[in-house]
């Protein structure tokens, strides 16, 4: 494949203003996490409901998102992201401008975000629709890399924040919205054709096969594990080892860069070696870093404020070492899930990808709330980051449970290694 075959296919505006649309999404629905510690100065906030906060986008997004893909097969994706940027541009405008003045307040800002989380159903789609099979790994990729929103967001957000305190993050997340919403609404067009609506029917029917959802578990675990993290991890360093938010904000940044970047390394390992064994091995190795993780001692407070990046104990860097194996892991993991998804479900990807979607966006929101839930009862993370080590083990399990069937029925019809 060559990009001269981009250009002769398809529509490239459309593929990058999806890939920004995207992009920008992400950014948006992941940005509680890194400024909860601003937002919570103001309101007294205990860290387990502060986890419980940035949990809430992540919950909406996972909802939003069947419903976003049902509204873009009825009125066109164009005018569907249209509206959804427009109404998560004029929540981040309210904010900007009036701020947040209670948990309650935080907690609707938080489920209008979802839209974020939701857009997937909205660009991967719309993309896809304009070239042919054999471009579609591509294409796909180059969409689904907006996911890099959101090492961006905890990359500048806690800079930014220090700097024009946390409204003036969503000043800064404005000026790119808008430009965004402009360069989408000017250049992105429907694939020509009509798309075939789903039915909502059509989700309830593969609900009922076994397969969706063995499916939709093992994406809980993947995809919920890296976006969980990614909202979670900032309160988490701020609580457990004190450091400054900027210096967790960098952290977090390096930790789900691995996560973003290496999603399609896993499609390819899976290509070569079956998707089956590289997600076992895949869930092992996570299962390791939680239950390291769990075991890791909170960390010296300072005399006054938080440790500097230069001056994390070395305990935080081990911290910061299982994390980002961890979610190399799980990002890899994604891409074996989806390796194994359009074999099984040829004809049905469009509802299965929505289905596992859900249940992704629904892991993350139980991850964070596990973490909220065992800080709250314990006084620590470890009971948290326990349960998700032995759920990645019952991930283990299920993969040997359905790897034999799997293998012999629609796994030798496909001709591909699973």
């Amino acid at each position: 494949m060559k990009l001269s075959d981009l250009k002769r296919s398809g529509h490239w505006p459309t593929l990058l203003s999806a890939f920004l649309y995207f992009d920008i999404s992400f950014m948006a629905w992941v940005s509680l996490g890194p400024l909860m510690v601003y937002i919570a100065k103001e309101m007294n906030i205990p860290v387990e409901q502060k986890l419980t906060l940035v949990a809430i986008p992540v919950l909406s997004g996972a909802i939003l998102r069947i419903p976003m893909g049902v509204l873009a097969d009825m009125i066109g994706s164009k005018i569907t992201g249209v509206i959804a940027q427009i109404v998560l541009t004029l929540a981040c405008l309210y904010v900007w401008k009036f701020g947040l003045a209670n948990p309650d307040h935080v907690a609707i800002f938080g489920a209008l975000l979802g839209l974020g989380g939701a857009s997937f159903a909205v660009a991967l789609p719309q993309a896809s629709r304009w070239y042919p099979p054999h471009l579609q790994g591509v294409v796909m990729g180059i969409a689904g890399a907006g996911n890099m929103g959101v090492v961006l967001d905890t990359l500048f957000a806690p800079s930014i924040a220090e700097a024009w305190g946390w409204q003036g993050v969503y000043l800064a997340l404005l000026i790119p919205m808008i430009v965004i919403l402009a360069i989408y609404t000017a250049t992105v067009k429907d694939a020509p054709g009509s798309v075939k609506r789903v039915q909502l029917s059509a989700y309830g029917r593969l609900l009922l096969d076994a397969d969706s959802r063995w499916f939709m578990f093992f994406y809980f675990i993947t995809f919920g594990g890296f976006v969980g993290l990614a909202s979670a991890l900032p309160l988490y360093f701020t609580a457990h080892f004190h450091v400054t938010p900027v210096a967790a904000g960098l952290m977090v940044s390096l930790i789900v860069f691995f996560g973003s970047t290496f999603r399609p390394v896993g499609g390819a390992i899976a290509d070569r070696v079956g998707g089956i064994k590289s997600l076992t091995i895949m869930f092992v190795v996570v299962s390791a870093c939680y239950f390291g993780v769990a075991l890791l001692p909170e960390g010296p407070a300072p005399a006054s404020g938080g440790w500097a990046l230069t001056q994390l104990p070395a305990m935080g860097w081990l911290a910061v070492a299982l994390f980002s194996v961890g979610t190399l892991c799980l990002g890899m993991g994604n891409g074996a899930v989806f390796q194994l998804l359009p074999q099984r479900f040829r004809n049905e990807v469009g509802v299965m990808t929505g289905l596992v979607g859900f249940a992704g966006g629904l892991g993350g929101f139980f991850l964070a709330k596990a973490l909220a839930t065992s800080k709250g009862m314990t006084g620590g993370f470890m009971a948290g980051f326990l349960f998700f080590s032995v759920l990645a083990l019952l991930g283990v399990a299920g993969l040997t449970f359905v790897k034999t069937r799997w293998r012999t029925t629609w796994g030798a019809v496909s001709g591909a290694r699973i």
